[in-house]
């Protein structure tokens, strides 16, 4: 089971416009904002996506292990699908998608009920917004970064935010990076890409080569990697200064 993590950042995310809930189920712990109270919903859809995932790991318990992609059954659940089809894109396990795939699969049964929606699961973001968002980059707290950049996220579309460090957090990284945030039009994909983009940064002559491979990456609709006092961007984004 994954050691808990306080979510200390929630505590810099204020979009007053919206109404916001957490939704927990034991090592799930989520942040919802929307236009109305879905908290009973997000709560059934959270508790069936579990299951689902569960039931599928305890019959092929390589799904959980595996750190590179793996061929799944075809009756597997639809998050496992997506999991497994995001992970083979980006070469990684398929865990590496889970917090991105749970967002997606839940941002399908709500985005009939509102049109204004923003999943937080332990950092990656889903994101479906009528205006702009401006999602800020926590790099650590001895980066020069933190704190002082974020992603101007356009209106219109559904993106997925996700963060890949190797030197906080709890999720696996064999990377050295301090983040590399990548996003997507699908969370499962950004949450995979950032895994598999942030395994490749150990230093910082790394990050000019990372970037180039990112360019050919055509569902990657950007990338942000900051490495101590080094910051590197590619794709259709746009920072600003907070």
């Amino acid at each position: 089971m994954t050691e808990y993590v306080e979510r200390f950042y929630r505590k810099t995310i204020k979009p007053s416009d919206l109404i916001s809930f957490a939704v927990k189920i034991n090592e799930s712990d989520l942040m919802i904002y929307a236009q109305c109270d879905l908290s009973q919903l997000s709560y059934s859809l959270l508790d069936k996506e579990r299951r689902n995932l569960e039931a599928y790991i305890r019959y092929n318990s390589q799904f959980r292990k595996s750190l590179i992609p793996i061929l799944i059954d075809d009756f597997a659940p639809p998050i496992c699908k997506n999991m497994a089809d995001a992970a083979k894109r980006a070469g990684v396990g398929p865990m590496a998608a889970v917090a991105g795939a749970v967002n997606d699969r839940l941002a399908n049964g709500l985005l009939s009920k509102t049109t204004e929606l923003i999943i937080e699961n332990g950092g990656d973001l889903l994101i479906h917004s009528l205006r702009e968002r401006v999602i800020a980059i926590y790099a650590g707290e001895n980066s020069p970064f933190n704190s002082q950049i974020g992603l101007l996220i356009s209106p219109g579309k559904t993106f997925g935010v996700a963060t890949s460090s190797g030197k906080i957090g709890h999720s696996l990284s064999f990377g050295e990076a301090d983040a590399v945030t990548i996003v997507a039009h699908s969370s499962a994909v950004a949450d995979a890409w950032a895994t598999s983009v942030g395994n490749l940064i150990h230093s910082k002559k790394d990050i000019e080569k990372v970037l180039k491979h990112c360019e050919n990456i055509q569902e990657i609709v950007g990338v942000v990697i900051i490495f101590q006092d080094v910051l590197g961007i590619r794709g259709d984004l746009q920072l600003v200064h907070l």
